[in-house]
């Protein structure tokens, strides 16, 4: 199994430690905060100090005096008050770089071990076209997914379909008002529920809008859709029937978004799933003493008396018994707690549901359900416009998220017609391109930085071809390709770097494996995606400075053409976990 760099330097740390005395868990090497001066640092010394009573500039110089000698070090020293600086030695990088290179799995930790873990997302309410709030939970999810998986997870992704619920009593009460001769709102017959819905696409989009808002304005037509909300949960066959209808409607236009941003779930369940699991589990909570009465509904109280605020308690039933979020979220938990082998079930759903999540996680640990299964939240921010408030449409309304990825495409096209770029492709060519370059924009801007900041959507700057942004990586994956397409039946040899440029390449190109794990460990994409670009700027210095094909040494052109090799597998792996795709040429 390969061992990156810092894992390697760890462990001569713990050895070097063991032997002073100190305390182990400081053994720790990180990359450099100052390049100039090393690699890697190891700031151990400073905080032994505290426990050790000693200065640490003293320490430090007692772990320098062992590890000076050490061949994995090209140079050692102490600066400041106690850092210890690691200048890793050629003859180290190139022993890592081998190992690297003949490890299919480019580094990255089989942590995982085949356990099964659910990735929760996307969530989309059914009637509802798929908005700009849905875009983070998506592309966010997918990344996720696709990490825990290259991290040896077994994955199932589910997008959780919010299809039982109010919206679902909003618009059969809306589609009675409109048409109350239906056959849905008459009483049962033998005669069957009409196959086609009664309503298309557009004028579904339209309808919810409108019925929720005449339900915010009017008492009367909210009562009605809660009482229709729990008729259909109750079962009455007309409201299933259009409930049916109108489901499979919705789901076909969200199955096209999925796809067209490269979305892949593995179910498709949705709230109405455990619909028959509920009142079971609601009856063994009272049972058991962990729900409660109050005021006619009926609670779990989950706070803590470690708790620095208010966590109030999870409402499971309201007084008619229609369900809620929270009920159908702790049925859909014991259903997923049966998958063998679940270790892990992350949800990845807006930050401003932290509460909802800390509520039903403290529950369901109450009432035993899930034991033993990691629960987390993987919170976002949202997605803004340039005012840096959330992103609307030109009259103020909601963005749907086509229209968003529209706009990066057709950014993406003037784009690329003004910088010459898919010159010779055709028609249909450059289309592809485009959509390549802009939803890819969009996906790699979505996932950098930490998922808990919102970021401003702002077009042209995304699909620029220079700067933090997707093109530029896409870019760099092209180039890779072109350079080593053209070296074709040229030998590729060991790793012996030279120039700093290259020596920078191969170092960053040895964190992959470390990049990957710790963007699992956080679930935060944005770490991949910075460790991404931070490879690709290295690849373009490294492009400028030093020759490949044309150098004349031998030896020099076979270990250039390694690393270009090693740099390609390290940023085309990283831009597929992050779920861009890389065009065939720019």
């Amino acid at each position: 199994m390969f061992k990156s760099p810092v894992s390697r330097v760890d462990a001569k740390l713990a050895v070097v430690f063991d032997s002073l005395g100190l305390p182990a868990h400081l053994a720790r090497a990180q990359p450099s905060d100052r390049p100039e001066l090393g690699d890697l640092q190891c700031n151990g010394a400073l905080a032994a100090a505290r426990d050790l009573r000693r200065a640490p500039r003293l320490i430090a110089d007692d772990i320098v005096a062992l590890l000076r000698n050490d061949p994995a070090f090209a140079a050692v020293e102490v600066a400041g008050p106690g850092f210890v600086n690691l200048r890793l030695s050629a003859a180290f990088l190139t022993a890592c770089a081998a190992d690297l290179v003949a490890d299919e799995r480019l580094g990255i930790a089989d942590e995982g071990r085949g356990r099964l873990v659910v990735l929760d997302f996307g969530g989309p309410n059914v009637a509802k076209p798929l908005h700009v709030g849905h875009l983070r939970s998506l592309v966010l999810g997918e990344s996720l997914r696709r990490i825990h998986a290259a991290l040896g997870w077994r994955t199932h992704a589910d997008a959780h379909l919010g299809d039982w619920g109010l919206q679902m009593g909003m618009l059969s009460a809306a589609i009675r008002h409109r048409s109350p001769g239906l056959a849905y709102f008459q009483p049962p017959s033998d005669r069957p529920y009409p196959a086609n819905p009664p309503v298309t696409l557009q004028e579904l989009e339209r309808l919810y809008p409108e019925a929720a808002a005449a339900c915010r304005a009017d008492p009367e037509r909210m009562a009605e859709a809660r009482a229709d909300t729990a008729a259909l949960q109750a079962g009455d066959p007309g409201l299933l029937a259009l409930w049916h209808a109108l489901r499979a409607l919705s789901l076909e236009a969200q199955v096209a978004d999925f796809r067209e941003l490269g979305i892949v779930f593995d179910a498709l369940d949705g709230e109405s799933d455990v619909r028959d699991a509920i009142a079971p589990l609601v009856e063994r909570m009272v049972a058991s003493g962990v729900a409660r009465h109050s005021d006619g509904a009926l609670v779990v109280d989950v706070s803590d008396p470690g708790d620095t605020h208010e966590v109030p308690p999870l409402l499971l039933a309201k007084s008619d018994g229609a369900a809620l979020y929270a009920t159908t979220d702790l049925a859909t938990l014991e259903a997923r707690a049966a998958m063998p082998g679940l270790a892990r079930v992350v949800y990845v759903v807006d930050q401003r549901q932290a509460l909802h999540f800390a509520q039903v996680f403290r529950a369901a640990g109450k009432a035993g359900i899930a034991s033993g299964v990691e629960l987390l939240h993987a919170g976002f921010g949202t997605v803004n416009g340039r005012d840096g408030k959330p992103f609307k449409t030109r009259d103020g309304g909601v963005a749907k998220l086509t229209d968003l990825l529209d706009e990066a495409v057709e950014r993406a096209t003037v784009r690329i017609g003004e910088s010459g770029y898919g010159a010779g492709l055709d028609d249909n060519g450059r289309r592809v391109f485009a959509r390549q370059v802009g939803i890819g924009a969009v996906k790699f801007a979505d996932l950098s930085g930490d998922r808990l900041s919102g970021y401003v959507f702002d077009a042209d700057r995304l699909v620029a071809f220079e700067g933090r942004t997707g093109p530029y990586l896409q870019y760099a994956c092209v180039r890779l390709r072109s350079l080593l397409e053209k070296a074709a039946g040229a030998v590729s040899g060991p790793l012996l770097p030279i120039m700093d440029e290259e020596r920078d390449l191969l170092l960053s190109c040895l964190g992959f494996g470390d990049a990957v794990s710790e963007a699992g460990r956080e679930l935060q994409s944005g770490i991949l995606a910075e460790y991404a670009f931070g490879v690709a700027q290295r690849f373009s210095r490294f492009y400028a400075a030093c020759a490949v094909i044309g150098e004349t040494d031998p030896a020099v052109r076979a270990s250039r053409l390694g690393l270009c090799l090693l740099a390609r597998g390290v940023l085309e792996t990283s831009l597929d976990l992050l779920g861009l795709d890389v065009p065939p040429r720019m």
